[in-house]
């Protein structure tokens, strides 16, 4: 533990030395409490508007069962949920014990954020590839082990979590599942500028005159640069938090102005965004099921 001991202590200046206001307002009881009630109301206004929409998308086509636009709202609505209730009851999640329950609850959102938003990726890619004639049938497979083996991954380093019994284990653990989300972060990044790209690229061939063609390329356009931007803005922190546990870490409450940035711009901001975007409703009428995120 000596070498990891001495990577903590010789960290980068500039990350150890943080503002004399950010010190102040970490240490504000205050600013603790107003900062998570904030985001546990947004949190919490953001599911209301995903379950709306999902009921919406319902009555519109009742026949077409779970599409991935349905799924889609359905998981945001979820993760929005959890994280109010997390973001509610701050205080009393960061005195749960065993850790590893605790990191589960602080955890689960984040992953589940990620399989919600890469859903838009597998869609962009099965248009890509339907658009090119080439195969689709491996493309949700290869999605849902992906998923798994994320989650798979998760799980051990939680088991990990509650199974160590010294401080320098857990700081170890942090340091691993830190580096792991920003790992899979930068993958989702890289994912909706692989297949959101060629999609763009591909509708910007299509003929001027094309019904619809302006507006699902700003769609996707703007979509691509919103989730690509907020996945790497997340592996950035998280990977800051890995590096500089003592300032920057995210699972404390006494950090709540990193965990108003991180938050809103990692998760609140492009879900609103995407949310807006994608707004509009299917078809009343399909004839063989309805499987695709509206393209305005």
């Amino acid at each position: 533990m000596r070498v990891y001991d001495l990577v903590l202590q010789q960290g980068p200046a500039t990350l150890q030395q943080l503002p004399a206001w950010w010190e102040d307002i970490d240490d504000d009881p205050k600013w603790q409490e107003y900062v998570f009630v904030a985001l546990s109301v947004v949190y919490g206004v953001l599911a209301v508007v995903c379950l709306i929409q999902l009921c919406r998308i319902q009555i519109r086509a009742p026949v077409a069962g779970w599409t991935t636009q349905k799924v889609f709202h359905l998981l945001n609505a979820f993760v929005c949920i959890l994280r109010c209730v997390v973001f509610a009851l701050r205080d009393k999640v960061s005195d749960v014990h065993p850790r590893a329950v605790q990191s589960v609850l602080l955890d689960l959102p984040g992953l589940l954020f990620f399989t919600t938003y890469t859903l838009l990726v597998l869609f962009w890619a099965e248009i890509y590839h339907q658009a090119r004639s080439l195969p689709t049938a491996s493309l949700r497979p290869m999605f849902m082990v992906f998923n798994a083996m994320v989650y798979a991954v998760q799980a051990v380093l939680w088991v990990l979590a509650g199974l160590a019994h010294s401080d320098g284990t857990l700081a170890l653990l942090r340091i691993i599942s830190s580096a792991f989300i920003a790992v899979v972060s930068i993958s989702a990044a890289i994912g909706f500028l692989l297949y959101g790209g060629r999609l763009f690229l591909m509708l910007r061939r299509f003929p001027i005159e094309s019904r619809g063609r302006r507006k699902k390329l700003r769609e996707v356009g703007c979509v691509t640069a919103i989730c690509a931007a907020c996945f790497t803005l997340r592996a950035v922190i998280v990977a800051w938090s890995a590096i500089d546990s003592a300032d920057a870490d995210l699972d404390v409450l006494n950090h709540p102005f990193l965990n108003l940035i991180y938050y809103t711009a990692c998760e609140l901001v492009p879900s609103a965004l995407v949310l807006y975007i994608l707004r509009k409703l299917p078809p009343r009428r399909s004839q063989q099921g309805y499987q695709q995120i509206p393209v305005r």
